[in-house]
């Protein structure tokens, strides 16, 4: 007792496999949608028992194909396609299962599915990850097959839609289409394949933007690319990822990063010099919303750019900031970074004055290096003591101030001062946030402006 459940394939006859070729002839019962019959008539044998059913039968088709095999005869239940997708495997196994015939043995055929089929004809659309997904609502409620859109969509699959389209159903289609380009471009490839491997076959290469429903009909299959996706003469050809494999190098990796950081920041309306240090805040952080804290005057780094590449000097307030500044650089541009902190006459003054040795450090380097840039990641007293010192004395001309302390006293008060300074440039990292790695980043992000035009 068996029943054997055959793919047929899509129509054409050299795409039906030998050994679906081989069980038909060995049917006694052949049991399937009338329309079916026309593709596996060439191979049964002339004493087998045909039953054909009409569309929408399909439990009638799995119970007298039980019954059948229950009369010990061979039985195949044949569909479209493979047997195992949208197909009759499914009731079979499961009515079967029901039942709890045991002893009754089952056997599922493949063929290849018309996703398959059309996947060939159209070159390399199914190279990446792919789903297909029916639009059909006779089993499935809408509201799943809408969830399953959705998803589809914001997954980047390529998706192939099988029973796009009938009498009744005629909408779901422009949905789908509109849900789609919520999440693709407009050029996203779309194929229509119609009749894949029949005498009528018909392939029709469009657009997601220029997709008309209602060049579909339910003999099609419609295949939506994802975002790599592209045309190439008559063919879809989606990448793996060969030609873009992940990177691996050090350096791989950061461009990568930027990469991603600028692509989430390519809205703002602020300069691509700002967005550049931005990208660089971020990479430091990690936390792709930083940008949102990022305050600079006009132009400021365009500036900072042009001295620190004629190789002006840069004083920090710790030695976190300066081990933090690239020295690739600094070594290129010739450029002197200070960081008195740890200097004897801080100390000194430190302990004469009462002052913390941060705070002691920039008096000191802003007597010796009064044109400097100056980077504070670290100290508020220090960025207070440099507002202090451009309020004080006109010899005191900074080329500009980097002012990203973090924590918890006078961190906001000493930013707040930095923010309405009109004496010299100013970049910082409002709030609490902060530190000497942003600082440096900032620095290393007036460095490189140039690097921007390969992201933004």
């Amino acid at each position: 007792m068996k029943i054997t459940v055959a793919g047929l394939g899509p129509g054409g006859i050299e795409y039906l496999l030998p050994i679906v070729k081989t069980a038909l002839h060995q049917a006694d019962v052949v049991i399937g949608y009338s329309y079916y019959f026309q593709f596996a008539e060439p191979f049964l044998s002339e004493g087998a028992e045909l039953i054909e059913m009409p569309l929408g039968k399909e439990e009638a088709r799995a119970a007298i194909a039980i019954e059948k095999a229950l009369e010990d005869k061979q039985v195949v239940v044949i569909g479209s396609g493979d047997a195992s997708i949208y197909s009759m495997a499914a009731i079979v196994y499961e009515m079967v299962a029901k039942q709890g015939l045991d002893n009754l043995e089952l056997e599922t055929l493949p063929g290849i599915s018309a996703f398959l089929a059309a996947g060939s004809k159209l070159g390399a659309p199914l190279g990446h990850d792919f789903c297909c997904i029916s639009l059909s609502d006779l089993m499935t409620p809408w509201n799943v097959i809408e969830k399953r859109i959705k998803a589809a969509a914001m997954g980047d699959f390529v998706t192939s839609f099988y029973n796009p389209k009938s009498k009744k159903r005629h909408w779901q289609l422009a949905y789908c289409q509109r849900i789609f380009l919520e999440e693709r471009s407009a050029d996203t490839p779309v194929a229509i394949v119609r009749q894949v491997t029949r005498p009528d076959e018909h392939i029709q290469i469009t657009t997601l933007g220029n997709f008309n429903p209602d060049d579909v009909d339910m003999f099609c299959l419609v295949m939506f690319g994802n975002s790599q996706t592209f045309q190439f003469k008559n063919h879809l050809v989606t990448p793996r990822g060969y030609l873009n494999r992940k990177p691996k190098t050090g350096k791989e990796i950061q461009q990568e990063s930027f990469r991603i950081v600028t692509d989430h920041i390519q809205h703002l309306p602020n300069t691509t010099a700002e967005k550049w240090a931005m990208t660089r805040l971020i990479h430091t952080t990690g936390i792709l919303d930083d940008h949102q804290y990022f305050s600079a005057s006009e132009n400021a780094l365009e500036r900072w750019n042009d001295y620190l590449q004629k190789g002006g000097t840069i004083i920090t307030d710790v030695t976190m900031v300066k081990a933090g500044i690239t020295k690739a650089f600094s070594k290129k541009y010739e450029n002197q970074i200070h960081c008195y902190l740890n200097e004897p006459a801080a100390l000194a003054l430190a302990d004469k004055e009462g002052l913390t040795r941060t705070q002691a450090g920039i008096r000191i380097a802003s007597e010796q290096h009064p044109n400097a840039l100056f980077v504070v990641g670290n100290a508020p007293t220090a960025l207070i003591e440099l507002i202090d010192q451009l309020r004080e004395k006109e010899t005191f001309k900074p080329v500009g101030i980097i002012g990203t302390p973090v924590g918890f006293v006078n961190v906001i008060e000493s930013k707040e001062q930095l923010l309405q300074t009109t004496k010299t440039d100013w970049v910082t990292v409002e709030g609490n946030r902060g530190g000497s790695n942003v600082a440096a980043a900032i620095v290393n992000a007036a460095f490189t402006l140039e690097e921007a035009n390969q992201f933004l």
